[in-house]
């Protein structure tokens, strides 16, 4: 779907609306690839994540992605 100046402003209110959720947008990149474009957010924790996503599953499609720093990651080897 090609991105309009209505799409492109009722995205620019997604954080806005995330933010009642308890979600904190933290950025968004556009994307060469695979995808057109990936926002990085941050939720206390995937339930959050994903009340606030089913809000906009009319508008947008996903892929949910966990994220872990890399030092916690090299704790749990040992």
């Amino acid at each position: 779907m090609k991105p309009t100046k209505e799409s492109l402003a009722e995205s620019s209110r997604v954080g806005e609306v995330a933010k009642k959720e308890g979600v904190k947008l933290l950025g968004v990149y556009w994307t060469l690839g695979r995808y057109d474009s990936v926002a990085v957010w941050e939720a206390k924790d995937e339930r959050t994540m994903m009340k606030a996503l089913l809000r906009w599953g009319d508008m947008l499609s996903t892929e949910t992605l966990v994220m872990v720093p890399r030092e916690e990651a090299l704790k749990l080897l040992g």
